[in-house]
């Protein structure tokens, strides 16, 4: 499975990227590849966001350069930005991995995983999306799949600034806090810390070699 090191893009290029990819992917032009980056400070309103669960005036936003994009994905709304790992699987499901809840599964045991390799215990709530450490949430999923093809994927907060999250109600879920590798542990960990022990958790639950590449599939740069 490719792994593809991007750096921090815009979220608008990246969606683009990604649904561009996504027609290769199901056109079987390319194969199964995750892309693995960083964003500016941005919010995403998925097919179920209220706009009430974004608590930041429209200046407030601008001023700390915080963009709005709504976008396709399942889920509420979420903020990405510096020190958030976010990976962009876009896999076939088909033939035999056509299930859409086992899929999201595994994006939550790539993060539990990789939490582990720190020495936190990270686990699953009960009716809600996302790698949770007690009642904090450390790691969002949101996806969507066309043709049982991926795009979107999981977001992991490594040393995140969290105060970004007070402007909104994450994922419109009112009573968790949201927190990080480095809140937990009381030290910095980096985004390029976690992106070989992601990818290689990711890569071995669907019995996968990992193959590194700083450039999208068939290219050599963005």
């Amino acid at each position: 499975m490719l792994f593809c090191r991007l750096g921090t893009v815009d979220y608008a290029e990246a969606h683009r990227l990604q649904k561009e990819l996504q027609a290769k992917r199901i056109a079987d032009e390319i194969e199964d590849a995750v892309l693995l980056l960083e964003h500016p400070p941005v919010l995403t309103l998925g097919r179920s966001a209220k706009e009430q669960h974004v608590l930041a005036p429209a200046e407030a936003l601008e001023a700390r350069g915080v963009s709005v994009h709504e976008v396709g994905r399942g889920g509420d709304v979420t903020y990405h930005g510096p020190g958030q790992l976010v990976a962009y699987p876009i896999i076939d499901l088909k033939p035999d991995r056509r299930d859409v809840r086992k899929y999201v599964w595994s994006l939550e045991e790539t993060m539990i995983r990789t939490c582990a390799d720190f020495g936190l215990s990270a686990t699953r709530v009960e009716g809600l999306n996302g790698a949770w450490i007690a009642d904090r949430k450390v790691g969002a999923v949101g996806v969507r799949i066309s043709r049982w093809v991926t795009m979107h994927g999981l977001a992991l907060n490594a040393n995140s600034d969290l105060t970004y999250f007070d402007l909104i109600i994450p994922c419109g879920i009112q009573d968790k806090a949201v927190t990080s590798l480095s809140a937990e542990l009381g030290r910095t960990v980096y985004v390029t810390d976690v992106i070989e022990p992601l990818a290689r958790h990711f890569a071995e639950l669907y019995d996968a070699e990992v193959e590194w590449q700083d450039a999208p599939p068939g290219r050599v740069n963005l």
